[in-house]
């Protein structure tokens, strides 16, 4: 599993291990699944979020589509 940052380049198992050893040095065992739990619920609700952007914004475009297909059409005089 490799995940990659824009200023950090590819991470691999050694870094993320890494990253969580200093996580637990600094949080403390007690408070890592709180915090973990907490990064988890923001990272939902992110997604959450971007999904219904994505959603109004195609909404959008269809709309739009709608309504210059209607402009488009012959008018009875």
């Amino acid at each position: 599993m490799n995940l990659q940052f824009l200023a950090f380049g590819p991470l691999g198992g050694p870094e993320i291990a890494l990253i969580f050893l200093i996580m637990l040095l600094l949080f403390g065992a007690k408070k890592l699944p709180q915090l973990a739990r907490g990064i988890g619920k923001s990272m939902g609700e992110f997604k959450k979020a971007r999904e219904e952007f994505e959603d109004e914004i195609k909404k959008g475009a269809d709309d739009l589509e709608v309504k210059e297909a209607k402009d488009k059409e012959p008018r009875d005089s």
